[in-house]
């Protein structure tokens, strides 16, 4: 199928929040990491989306190009012809920009997607993370405020995240204490300054003890009830029903979690989990494994030849693609998305 379009977008959102399931988010670098989500997905039946961090754009555009806006307009590009040979929709989104990065990063690429819908086209990425989390609410929400004026038009969600996810990513570090659970008064801060969905759509990372990295299950100390009360007070702020779930959530940092934990978010309005370093070791260990059995193959060594079969890339990127697929599979099974893709 095509990369979803803004219309399949939003129906595999409602889908999700309706009948409690998230679609995995998964982090590419590469044309071959994208073939393996992609591949995944379709092997759990599962719609899913692929987005691209600020560092990962950069490294896509080659090391003498650094172009974070090259590099991820090139997987997008990309996406959109490999897509097609799928039977599983496939949304395109960016991970988390920074303040210090919207002008490289998301603002350039929301402009390219409002100029393919001038022309009559789809926009070329579905959403766009705005990540103000390290600075003051109020700033964030209003820099918040501005974007989502310029995805609505250009017909692409906009992510938006209120607290801190702990841990590192892409050079990007904080502190594991009480800052990585959203506050109500944060949830109803949200709604005032952003609506519930008049002003366009959104989604919410809000977080509840999230952390990027690599911990065992057990070790991130989740309480995935700030997701409930937070929909609780927007639903109260709104006046809509008791049980009522305003708020298309976003799960950060899933790593090290428990499957019940992770469930439990889900039925609070979880509908987009991101995965990125699971994956990662899923792609490099039977490479790995593959150089460590074929060491004086790989190389050349004391003079002989080497064995081309062994040293060709495609010998070792295709057992990384199948890897990666797999983890994506079983990805799709603990969000509850395999085999929900719609027809």
């Amino acid at each position: 199928m095509p990369i979803a379009t803004p219309e399949v977008y939003a129906e595999m959102l409602d889908r999700a929040k309706a009948n409690e399931f998230a679609y995995p988010a998964i982090n590419v670098t590469s044309s071959e990491t994208l073939n393996a989500a992609i591949r995944g997905f379709a092997e759990a039946e599962s719609d899913g989306i692929i987005q691209f961090s600020t560092g990962g754009s950069e490294f896509a555009s080659g090391q003498k190009v650094k172009d974070m806006v090259v590099g991820a307009t090139a997987l997008a590009e990309f996406a959109h012809v490999v897509a097609e040979k799928y039977s599983v929709n496939v949304a395109l989104h960016t991970d988390h920009c920074p303040k210090d990065k919207l002008d490289g990063f998301v603002r350039p690429l929301i402009d390219i997607s409002a100029e393919r819908v001038k022309r009559g086209e789809n926009p070329l990425f579905q959403s766009h993370m705005w990540d103000g989390s390290a600075i003051d609410l109020d700033e964030n929400l209003e820099i918040a405020a501005e974007l989502l004026e310029k995805t609505a038009a250009a017909k692409i969600i906009l992510e938006v995240e209120i607290g801190v996810v702990g841990g590192e990513e892409d050079g990007v570090a904080n502190d594991i204490n009480d800052k990585l659970y959203t506050a109500d008064g944060d949830f109803v801060k949200t709604i005032d300054a952003l609506g519930s969905g008049e002003k366009g759509r959104y989604l919410l990372a809000a977080t509840f003890g999230n952390v990027h990295g690599v911990y065992k299950p057990g070790n991130v100390k989740l309480r995935p009830e700030v997701l409930k009360n937070g929909q609780a007070v927007a639903a109260e702020k709104l006046g809509l029903a008791a049980g009522s779930k305003p708020f298309e959530l976003v799960f950060h940092g899933g790593s090290g979690s428990l499957l019940e934990e992770i469930h439990e978010a889900l039925s609070y309005g979880v509908v987009k989990m991101n995965v990125d370093t699971d994956t990662q070791y899923a792609f490099s260990r039977p490479i790995a494994d593959h150089f460590f059995k074929n060491y004086d193959g790989v190389l050349k060594i004391d003079g002989e030849v080497g064995n081309k079969k062994v040293y060709d890339p495609r010998s070792y990127l295709k057992a990384a693609e199948g890897a990666m697929a797999a983890r994506v599979v079983e990805a799709a099974e603990s969000l509850k998305s395999a085999g929900q893709k719609l027809k």
